[in-house]
């Protein structure tokens, strides 16, 4: 069974930086793309960034530069670097795993975890 845990989320005041990690288990990921998603309250949900277990990154353009996705393959675990916190970053951070891009940037992956809160508030 395939489990996606999220980690790291928190409250934060605006500048700060905060990396959220994204644990996963139950299979091997080594063909998977690990991505990140974000909700904000009464908003739709988007697509942050994403990885290729092998290393290729995507971003969402609005976040290039603050964000930074990393994975660890010895762990299992893909992070998210966030910086330079702005308090339109406030949202619930998903994690999702698929073997495929296109299914990861549709929003229409395998596998969701269960979501991290990330307040940015002074």
């Amino acid at each position: 069974q395939v489990q996606l845990v999220e980690s790291g989320g928190g409250l934060v005041q605006p500048g700060d930086s905060l990396r959220l990690s994204c644990a996963a288990s139950g299979r091997t990921f080594s063909n998977y793309y690990m991505g990140w998603f974000r909700q904000a309250p009464g908003e739709e949900r988007e697509f942050v960034a994403a990885i290729r277990w092998s290393g290729t990154t995507y971003y969402r353009d609005s976040l290039k530069g603050r964000f930074t996705i990393s994975r660890d393959t010895a762990k299992n675990t893909a992070y998210l670097q966030m910086n330079s916190l702005k308090s339109e970053d406030t949202a619930v951070y998903y994690c999702a795993a698929d073997e495929s891009i296109w299914r990861v940037r549709t929003q229409t992956p395998a596998y969701w975890g269960q979501g991290t809160q990330v307040t940015v508030s002074s």
